[in-house]
């Protein structure tokens, strides 16, 4: 029986990534002690089964960017690993491009590129340059097309200013975007992104979110992003899937998760004058003060079950309104509402 999960939106056209019930259980090994317990542990295989993925099924069109997400141990990596070919899967079927990923791994390289956030495809002590002209030739990248693409990569990432750099010396940020340009030399249709914004400062995470803006929109590259930095996801993605525990618990646009999970807005109010005995209780039900700054003074309330304006109505009783703003919920409390929402 499969697994229940919450799907609000829809997708549809022309899948590119296909699984259906991916299930995928580990063996780990019992810790031997001492001298006895280690040649034991060589001749039995004491231990139990650990389930990373369970059935775990989605679709996703060409063209998408599709944020999945989940806390560490989720499950995240392992199904990347699956859809790449790196793993056979314990039970369940995948589809990528047309392939089977752990059947057809070397057809399969040349219709993907993968950025993993804390490794690197290039060479340590070559300069960046040449990194990537060695990659033209693994990928039989035509000289035209390479020049291209590599013309491309420069211009969008910036790369030019450390080019002749090797490798070893780049900072993390500019080996992230290296790492990028190397992903895509070959033009892949799928390009899957594990954590590619860890550890970079606020400059180089906007300059590779613009990036992958911008080039989804040129080439409708398909992109399945792993990230823990939900500004990535309210940057980049329409759509995420949500896994805990090896399970997907949320299936569908962002924009709908916010709307179910995220009711508790604020109302961010600049009064010219507040009353000194300020309280809930001479505000409508359903409206609390959260904080209170001088004339500034943030509102929560119900979106479901009060309409921004019937609050403004009742918070400018209290006194002359000079500015107000309303604050949507955040991404990670949205999410957290679905995790406390969800069986255990």
């Amino acid at each position: 029986m499969g697994q229940q999960v919450q799907r609000i939106g829809k997708t549809g056209g022309d899948p590119i990534i296909e699984a259906d019930g991916l299930t995928k259980e580990f063996w780990i090994r019992d810790q031997p002690k001492g001298a006895f317990g280690a040649l034991r542990g060589l001749m039995t295989r004491d231990g139990q089964s650990v389930t990373a993925v369970r059935d775990i099924s989605f679709r996703i069109d060409r063209g998408e960017i599709v944020g999945y997400i989940g806390p560490n141990g989720a499950g995240k990596s392992t199904t990347i690993k699956m859809l790449t070919g790196i793993l056979v899967p314990s039970a369940g079927s995948a589809t990528v491009a047309g392939h089977v990923p752990w059947e057809d791994r070397r057809a399969l390289a040349s219709e993907i590129g993968v950025v993993f956030g804390q490794r690197t495809q290039l060479w340590w002590d070559l300069p960046l340059s040449e990194s990537l002209e060695l990659l033209r030739y693994m990928y039989r990248v035509p000289a035209d097309r390479f020049a291209r693409n590599y013309a491309a990569a420069i211009d969008l990432l910036d790369l030019h200013p450390f080019l002749a750099t090797p490798v070893r010396q780049l900072s993390l940020g500019q080996r992230m975007r290296g790492d990028l340009a190397a992903a895509l030399l070959h033009e892949p249709p799928i390009l899957y992104l594990d954590e590619p914004t860890i550890g970079l400062d606020l400059v180089a995470k906007t300059r590779i979110r613009d990036y992958l803006t911008e080039l989804n929109y040129r080439t409708h590259v398909t992109i399945l992003l792993t990230t823990h930095d939900l500004a990535d996801i309210e940057r980049l993605c329409r759509r995420i899937i949500v896994i805990d525990k090896g399970r997907i618990m949320y299936d569908g646009e962002l924009a709908a998760l916010r709307q179910r999970y995220g009711t508790a807005s604020k109302l961010i109010v600049d009064f010219d004058d507040v009353p000194e005995r300020l309280s809930d209780a001479t505000l409508e039900p359903g409206i609390a003060i959260v904080d209170r700054e001088g004339p500034r003074v943030r509102f929560s309330f119900n979106r479901d079950a009060l309409s921004a304006t019937r609050v403004l109505q009742s918070v400018s009783s209290i006194g002359s309104v000079r500015d107000m703003a309303i604050e949507e919920p955040a991404i990670e409390d949205v999410i957290g509402n679905l995790y406390r929402a969800s069986p255990p």
